[in-house]
């Protein structure tokens, strides 16, 4: 981890740079950050020279754009179509059976380009050619039991008078028993920056009213609805449907409707602003292991408050991040402006170093989504209002497109590991008994199963069985890993719970410890950081505090610095893994790591 993360959480002022903001161009899916924006890279365009030469010289439009997208890859959800023009049968068959596998590796997503080569060079297809493509493609969808939605055409013009199409096909499957694709987002930003009432907006379907409205559905106790503050994390769940559409409270009344509609679920995990919640925004991101991070920024505030803070956590968890600038109508165009050059800078920034792209139309956000999850360093920008719904379309456009981080095989070999399930929550329901919310990290959980939880505050497991299981408020039979619900645990005593533990699998045989050592990162210390200083570690939805035993090879730790630490838990023994990331604080006090190696509890007896 780069040591200069540490200046986003100091005061610092932004580092200057002189780079102006990059204009986003036609860069299809896969390609790189430099061609996303409009630029060919160097090496690529000396290479395909030959080939693009003849027909790009003949081009006589004035087009920045390069006339190809990279070369098609064997894997991942993104094909090239050049025509699909009256197949025959087998061809057909062939061609349903590529789709399933590309909606297989983009789980249950996958976008054609149609009129492009394999080598991704841009040919196009006159209208009739299209038309005839686009109908044998919703005959594959339709085959496949999928829909398919046109995310853009756009005309390429070479040396033929008759004006040639390409177009780009969103691809997705219509759902069948909850198996919808399910991406989470975190939802970061300072106090008063406009984060409850756009997803109030968004989820609710309707505008706010410039009084706090929209946010009231959110708000979780009493003292939330008066101070307008969120101080602890609630859930929203906004769908699209297999044809691309919304679905939300305004159509559907339950929690229910909107899963049995929903191709692609949305979760937003609410996150509090206010520095005094800290804790539990840091909780939030370490547990819940959100796909992506939404910083909401208020137009007319800029970059205030908990800001950089959130950004700096954001990037030390590695959390892809997006940026919304809320609150447009409050303010002048000139200040929104200036609230954009800010974030631009920050993010240009040597401990950031970011591409910002500015979302300026629909084609900007198809872009931008597809551009996003493929590489790391760009961050759509974009600015909006929550009371006049200026833009709110571009962020569903955005939020609709956005594909899973994670592919299919990757899903497939977490899901054939044993059941590992985090307790985030405890709740108690009356007549279903003791309930815990949280994640499943891996393997399958079904109803009826029988796991063991723990550990306790002597290191033990106890056996429980899972009576039902609820994802998004509605009923679920099996629930697979990486996916978040609650588990319906009957008559199981609750003062036994507490966060921070996990439910695994009775043969898993899991290492519990007092003692880890972790390789960090001290961002921030006033002093010096030495033997015998208390911090709060959070290490997945770990929350403990802990001693620092031993820094190996120095006496003492200033800002910036790295060590390998031996850190010891202060209440009970907890669940690690080798590799996690971690994250401590202790006042102004702050640091990144990961876990280095661990003391299993059976090499030696705790001494209370």
């Amino acid at each position: 981890m780069d040591p200069r993360v540490s200046e986003l959480f100091g005061a610092g002022s932004a580092l200057k740079c002189a780079a102006p903001g990059l204009g986003a161009g036609y860069g299809g899916p896969g390609a790189s950050a430099g061609s996303a924006l409009g630029i060919a890279p160097k090496k690529t365009a000396s290479k395909n020279g030959k080939k693009v030469k003849g027909r790009a010289s003949r081009n006589t439009k004035p087009n920045n754009n390069p006339p190809y997208l990279p070369p098609e890859a064997e894997e991942g959800n993104i094909e090239y179509k050049l025509k699909l023009v009256n197949p025959t049968q087998y061809r057909f068959e062939h061609l349903a059976t590529q789709m399933k596998w590309r909606l297989q590796e983009g789980r249950g997503e996958a976008v054609y380009q149609i009129g492009v080569e394999d080598n991704g060079l841009l040919v196009g297809l006159s209208e009739e050619d299209m038309k005839a493509s686009l109908k044998t493609l919703r005959r594959m969808a339709e085959k496949v039991g999928a829909d398919i939605t046109i995310l853009r055409e756009r005309e390429v013009e070479y040396d033929s008078d008759v004006p040639r199409q390409i177009a780009e096909v969103l691809v997705r499957k219509v759902p069948d028993d909850q198996q919808f694709l399910d991406l989470r987002v975190a939802v970061l930003g300072n106090v008063d920056s406009g984060k409850s009432t756009l997803l109030g907006v968004l989820t609710q379907g309707e505008l706010d009213n410039g009084r706090g409205r929209a946010r009231l559905n959110l708000f979780r106790h009493l003292h939330e609805i008066q101070s307008g503050r969120t101080s602890s994390i609630s859930f929203e769940i906004l769908g699209f449907n297999s044809k691309g559409e919304v679905v939300n409270y305004s159509e559907s009344r339950t929690a229910e409707e909107i899963c049995e509609s929903a191709s692609k679920m949305i979760t937003f995990i609410d996150l509090a602003g206010h520095h005094k919640y800290l804790k539990t925004t840091i909780f939030g991101l370490t547990s819940y292991c959100p796909d992506f991070a939404m910083l909401v920024v208020s137009a007319n505030t800029g970059i205030a408050g908990t800001t950089r803070e959130h950004l700096g956590l954001a990037m030390a968890l590695k959390v892809p991040i997006f940026i919304v600038v809320s609150k447009v109508d409050l303010c002048p165009r000139g200040t929104v402006e200036r609230t954009v050059r800010q974030l631009e800078r920050i993010l240009k920034q040597p401990g950031c170093n970011k591409v910002p792209m500015v979302v300026a139309s629909a084609d900007d956000a198809v872009t931008a989504a597809q551009q996003f999850a493929q590489s790391p360093s760009i961050t759509p920008i974009f600015t909006l209002s929550s009371v006049s719904g200026e833009s709110l379309d571009l962020l569903k456009v955005f939020l609709n497109i956005l594909p899973p981080l994670s592919n299919s095989k990757e899903q497939e070999e977490l899901m054939q590991q044993l059941t590992e399930f985090q307790v985030d929550e405890i709740y108690t329901v009356p007549d279903v008994g003791t309930v815990v919310g949280g994640t499943l990290y891996s393997g399958i959980c079904r109803e009826g199963e029988r796991l063991v939880v723990g550990p306790t505050d002597e290191g033990h497991f106890l056996g429980l069985k899972v009576c039902s299981i609820q994802r998004n408020r509605s009923a679920c039979r099996v629930l697979r890993a990486g996916q978040a619900a609650t588990l319906a645990l009957g008559n199981f005593d609750r003062s036994l719970l507490r966060k921070g533990m996990v439910m695994v699998s009775p043969e898993m045989n899991p290492t519990i410890c007092w003692l880890f050592e972790a390789e960090i990162v001290l961002l921030f210390h006033a002093k010096t950081f030495r033997r015998g200083f208390q911090v709060t570690v959070h290490v997945g939805n770990v929350r403990q505090t802990a001693t620092v035993e031993r820094l190996h090879g120095k006496e003492e730790l200033r800002t910036g610095e790295k060590a390998v630490v031996r850190f010891r838990f202060i209440k009970h023994p907890e669940y690690l893994k080798v590799g996690a990331k971690l994250l401590f604080r202790e006042g102004v006090t702050k640091g990144i790591g990961h876990v280095t190696s661990l003391q299993p509890v059976s090499h030696y007896q705790h001494d209370s």
